[in-house]
C-alpha cells in the first residue's frame, strides 16, 4: 500500500470493516489498538456500556521503565506486558483483539504476543 495522503483513510475503512464483526461484551471486552508514528496506544474496551476499562500507551511504559525504551517494537512488547497486567487487575482474563486496521506485524504483533505472554488470552 502506498504511503500517501489516502493512506489513513484507507486504514479508517479497514476499521470499520473489522469492527463489523469484532465487538466486546462484559465477559469478553475489547483490546483495542492504535499505533501512530511515536506511539502505540491500546484499551480494555466494553462495548455495551460504552467504558473503557483498561488503558496503557508507550508513554506510560516509558515513565514505568525510568527511561525511553529505543525500539518501537520493544516498546510495543512493555505496553501490551503493562496492558495485560492491569486488565488482570481489573478481573479480564479473555479478551477480543482489535487491531485498529493495521496489519497483524510489526508493532501490532509484538504487543498482541506480549500480552498473550502476560496472561490474557484471546
Amino acid at each position: 500500500m502506498p504511503k500517501d495522503k489516502n493512506a489513513k483513510s484507507l486504514r479508517k475503512i479497514r476499521h470499520v470493516r473489522l469492527r463489523n464483526k469484532v465487538s466486546g461484551t462484559p465477559e469478553r471486552p475489547r483490546l483495542a489498538v492504535f499505533r501512530s508514528l511515536q506511539h502505540i496506544y491500546a484499551q480494555v474496551i466494553d462495548d455495551t456500556t460504552g467504558t473503557t476499562l483498561v488503558a496503557a500507551s508507550s508513554a506510560d511504559a516509558i515513565k514505568e521503565a525510568g527511561g525511553p525504551i529505543t525500539p518501537k517494537i520493544a516498546a510495543s512488547a512493555a505496553v501490551g506486558k503493562l496492558v495485560a497486567e492491569r486488565a488482570q487487575a481489573a478481573g479480564v482474563t479473555q479478551v477480543v483483539f482489535d487491531r485498529g486496521g493495521c496489519k497483524y506485524h510489526g508493532r501490532v504483533k509484538a504487543l498482541a504476543e506480549a500480552t498473550r505472554e502476560a496472561g490474557l488470552k484471546f
